[in-house]
């Protein structure tokens, strides 16, 4: 069977609709079960995996071994506090289904996720990362401990341990893949979904991530019991982004946005799934990170990278103005953009310098990260250990066009007012807030808030290495400075498809929609939206993991 031709020949017991991370993982489990599985994608099979691969590949694991063994005293009932004080339900029927996911998934990544992941080759690095902080309140927004875990091979890793059987299973003929068709339509017979319609697309031979072709050849039609959507949200579909953005909330929607994912994560299934009787929920709950840059060497149409950034650069607005508690590098996502937007302005600063920029930056994503992609200890020892920048990293300080390198304030301060889309900084303010910062690293206490959280953050083990030490900003030992220019970088969808915990897609009046699943991001991670408001990362390719497998789970037992 050719890659676009349709399985004739072949009777599904369900077909998947978006060959990402929860597809594949739906189609895995189904294999193990002995069902066959049709696999549909409006992309070439070069795009297997979806957004997943692109990822930095990092997981949220509760009282893991990786974390005991650095002291971090970690537990079901602490990271469910943490989850719920994030989450922010308050949506009596929209959020109904959102709390039971986010139990079961805690509970999940408490006892069972690292062992599902283990059985199937994967593996974590021993260090375990500490995101997404929080708002400083015990029971409020962010992670009390670290819990990051970055797989050993990022985003393809994950990937692979589940794409491997999938592959194998295609050999046994209990799976069939149709890329580039697209679908249109869910067939819905007598209060059931029985099938898809849809468009075959013309083929293209387009390397993973280039946005491809829509023109259309032909048309398909497709029956199955049961059909699992899995195409992922709206991170690319700007238009859809600025139609449901939270203004209330957040703030204006942002004029520049650029684009933390293909082309391809256009929101498309959303509204043909509502269309066909789903309840679609949540809409308005969006990811969306501060810290974007433009890719340098672009893959898709505004391709942008987040910098995952150590605590210690200092962040200001477009006015020039230093952002206060708790929006602080790596604290408070949402916080920060609202801090960001409420200035009329869509971007914001950091400024720091050498010392920190070679300690503490980081860049979200699989090719970002050779070393760790490529599984390769000693390149990553020497990458992350030798002198300087890490290559990437390097790369973009030299050839980003976010990116301002000088020796002095004055001429930082110039080259910041070339790039700003907005108000024109006055150096002497600018000046005035990072001195009367620097005179606060004098003694290992101080009030500034920041600095106590570095402070904090280097009792960590894990942050002692990442970290660098409190020195002086304008210190020209520590030198040159620089200073970066941060855009919103539209990512994840937090609301989506509502569904039971068995990832069946419920009806707006609450009742089960037969035949009709959904997992991944289509579903809000599951539920319609299990991380409310907030997310705490690493979070986002679990939920596809466990929404995944209860699709899968879920139709094989029937």
């Amino acid at each position: 069977m050719s890659s676009t031709a349709p399985p004739e020949d072949f009777t599904p017991d369900a077909i998947v609709v978006g060959a990402g991370l929860a597809g594949l993982v739906a189609a895995h489990e189904l294999v193990l079960a002995g069902r066959k599985v049709l696999i549909l994608d409006q992309e070439n099979r070069a795009n297997l995996g979806g957004q997943a691969f692109w990822s930095l590949g990092g997981l949220f694991f509760v009282n893991s071994p990786e974390q005991r063994r650095m002291g971090i005293k970690d537990s079901y009932e602490l990271a469910l506090q943490d989850w719920l004080g994030s989450a922010g339900f308050d949506r009596d029927d929209e959020d109904r289904m959102g709390r039971e996911w986010a139990r079961a998934y805690v509970r999940f990544a408490t006892e069972e996720k690292r062992d599902y992941l283990t059985a199937l080759g994967l593996r974590v690095i021993p260090l375990v990362g500490w995101a997404e902080r929080g708002g400083g309140l015990a029971d409020g927004h962010g992670n009390s401990v670290p819990r990051f875990h970055l797989t050993w091979g990022t985003g393809p890793e994950v990937v692979r341990v589940f794409l491997e059987p999938v592959l194998a299973g295609e050999a046994k003929g209990l799976v069939r893949f149709a890329f580039r068709h697209r679908v249109d339509e869910l067939i819905v017979t007598d209060g059931a979904v029985t099938g898809v319609r849809g468009s075959v697309l013309a083929p293209s031979q387009t390397d993973r991530g280039v946005a491809s072709n829509r023109d259309v050849v032909g048309e398909f039609g497709f029956d199955a019991p049961a059909v699992i959507v899995s195409s992922g949200g709206i991170g690319h579909a700007h238009d859809i982004i600025r139609r449901n953005w939270p203004t209330e909330r957040l703030g204006p929607c942002p004029e520049t946005m650029i684009s933390g994912v293909p082309a391809y994560v256009d929101g498309r299934m959303l509204g043909i799934s509502e269309q066909a009787g789903a309840s679609l929920v949540n809409r308005d709950r969006m990811w969306h990170y501060t810290e974007g840059i433009n890719n340098w060497d672009p893959v898709w149409p505004d391709h942008a990278i987040r910098i995952i950034p150590g605590p210690s650069s200092l962040w200001f607005d477009a006015d020039g103005i230093r952002m206060p508690a708790p929006c602080f590098p790596g604290f408070d996502t949402n916080e920060t953009m609202r801090r960001i937007l409420s200035t009329g302005h869509d971007y914001s600063w950091f400024v720091l310098n050498q010392s920190i920029i070679e300690k503490e930056f980081a860049l979200s994503g699989s090719e970002q990260n050779p070393d760790i992609t490529g599984k390769d200890w000693k390149f990553t020892l020497r990458s992350r250990l030798a002198k300087g920048a890490p290559g990437p990293v390097e790369a973009f300080k030299q050839h980003g066009v976010d990116f301002v390198v000088a020796d002095s304030l004055a001429e930082l301060v110039d080259g910041m007012n070339e790039i700003a889309r907005g108000p024109k900084l006055d150096a002497a303010t600018l000046e005035r807030q990072i001195v009367a910062r620097d005179r606060e690293v004098a003694n290992g206490y101080s009030k500034d808030a920041q600095i106590s959280a570095i402070n904090n953050a280097r009792k960590f083990p894990g942050d002692k290495v990442r970290v660098v030490k409190p020195h002086r900003i304008l210190d020209p030992a520590h030198g040159p400075l620089i200073a970066v220019r941060l855009n919103v970088l539209t990512r994840k969808t937090l609301g989506g498809l509502q569904t039971d915990l068995d990832s069946q897609v419920l009806r707006p009046d609450g009742t089960v929609f037969p035949g009709l699943y959904a997992a991944g991001e289509v579903a809000g991670f599951g539920g319609g939206g299990v991380h409310g408001y907030n997310a705490l990362e690493g979070t986002f390719l679990g939920g596809c993991i466990f929404s995944g497998r209860a699709a899968g789970r879920a139709i094989a037992r029937s």
